[in-house]
């Protein structure tokens, strides 16, 4: 799934008509509150972002979504009138990556797109997370407990991922429901202490690294 976040209804119909016809899903938004409503109900695999938006604009979104634990990760390509050098910078400079100027070749948008995802798919096939002698593969989907390979389903892999990415914070309970479960998700926080207790259990030794704290939630590499 594919957001763009472009206010002028032309461009944005225009946009995702041309991903569609190419394969792709895509969903759009005119501001920041009807991103900010998506983003609750799917994180998508790519935002496209103009940068002049009624209220908030673009540069002040892409920051906002790269200090979130959540959205951090998913890709951005500023797409607006802008031809400055400055503003090119300050995209890229504030995660954006990749950066197309209006008026573009379609053909040009869709290749820019496709390259942007192909360099992200890249990168997190290679991610490796690692606490002490546990290590996940995000991109293989494996964990390994001291080159034992630990078998997850595919929620308690997410959820151990979810704490290794944030490896010495305390995420609580209603983070962790939010993050693996989804926004509607209507069972109780005690789902996540049940899946907890299970992952545990799959680990061994290794399940000695996630701490309970008493009161708001758990906690890996403290």
């Amino acid at each position: 799934m594919i957001y763009c976040v472009e206010d002028e209804k032309n461009i944005r119909e225009l946009l995702i008509y041309t991903l569609e016809t190419t394969g792709f899903s895509a969903r759009g938004m005119a501001n920041s509150k009807e991103l900010k409503d998506a983003l609750k109900e799917e994180l998508p695999d790519l935002i496209l972002l103009d940068i002049m938006l009624p209220g908030e604009d673009g540069y002040s979104i892409l920051e906002r979504l790269k200090a979130s634990s959540e959205t951090k990760n998913i890709p951005v390509i500023m797409v607006t009138a802008k031809e400055a050098e400055y503003d090119k910078v300050r995209g890229l400079e504030a995660g954006a990556d990749d950066y197309i100027t209006k008026p573009f070749g379609m053909m040009e948008f869709v290749a820019r797109v496709k390259a942007v995802l192909r360099r992200c798919s890249r990168q997190e096939e290679d991610k490796e997370l690692k606490c002490d002698d546990l290590r996940l593969s995000v991109g293989r989907h494996k964990v390994y407990w001291k080159e034992e390979k630990v078998e997850l389903t595919r929620k308690e892999f997410e959820l151990l991922q979810y704490l290794m990415e944030n490896k010495g914070l305390v995420m609580t309970r209603n983070q962790i429901l939010c993050h693996v479960w989804g926004y509607d998700f209507d069972g109780e926080t005690r789902t996540v202490d049940v899946h907890v207790r299970t992952l545990r259990q799959k680990l061994g030794e290794a399940g000695n690294l996630i701490e309970t704290v008493r009161g708001v939630g758990y906690r890996i590499g403290a």
